[in-house]
C-alpha cells in the first residue's frame, strides 16, 4: 500500500503544481525531494524511515512525507494517528506523515497545499 500512496501523492503534486519529484541523493535512491521551481525550497520529502525511529510497532521501514505546517493548522492534527513530529527536521515547523493508509489522502493533500503555501516565494507589495 505505500508504494501505491506514494504514486498517488506524486501524481497529485504533478497535477496540482506541475512539479516533479527529485532524488538528489545518490545513496539513497528510494528519497524524494519536491521543491519550488523558483526558489528550490522543499515543500516535501517521501522517504523511508525505520519504525523503531518512528516509535512505530513493527519492523522494517515505513515510508512517511515530512511536509512544513503551520502550528495551528497542525494543532488539530497533532492528535490523528500518523502524524508525527517530524523525522529529522524541525519539529515545531515540520510534520511526517505515515504513508500506511492510516492517514485519509484528503488529508495529506491538504497538509500538501499548506506546505506549498508556506515554502513559496512571497510577493513584495510596493508601499
Amino acid at each position: 500500500m505505500s508504494e501505491s500512496l506514494r504514486v498517488q501523492i506524486l501524481d497529485f503534486i504533478v497535477k496540482k503544481y506541475k512539479i516533479r519529484g527529485d532524488k538528489p541523493w545518490r545513496n539513497d535512491p528510494e528519497f524524494v525531494v519536491v521543491r519550488h521551481p523558483d526558489n528550490k525550497k522543499w515543500f516535501g520529502l517521501i522517504m523511508p524511515v525505520p519504525r523503531k525511529k518512528l516509535k512505530l510497532s513493527g519492523n522494517g521501514s515505513v515510508d512517511v512525507i515530512n511536509l512544513k505546517t503551520d502550528p495551528i493548522v497542525i494543532g488539530g492534527f497533532k492528535n490523528q494517528n500518523g502524524i508525527l513530529p517530524a523525522w529529522h527536521m524541525n519539529k515545531s515547523t515540520w510534520c511526517s506523515v505515515v504513508l500506511d493508509g492510516t492517514v485519509p489522502i484528503s488529508d495529506i493533500q491538504f497538509l500538501i497545499n499548506v506546505s506549498f503555501d508556506l515554502t513559496r516565494t512571497k510577493c513584495k507589495t510596493k508601499d
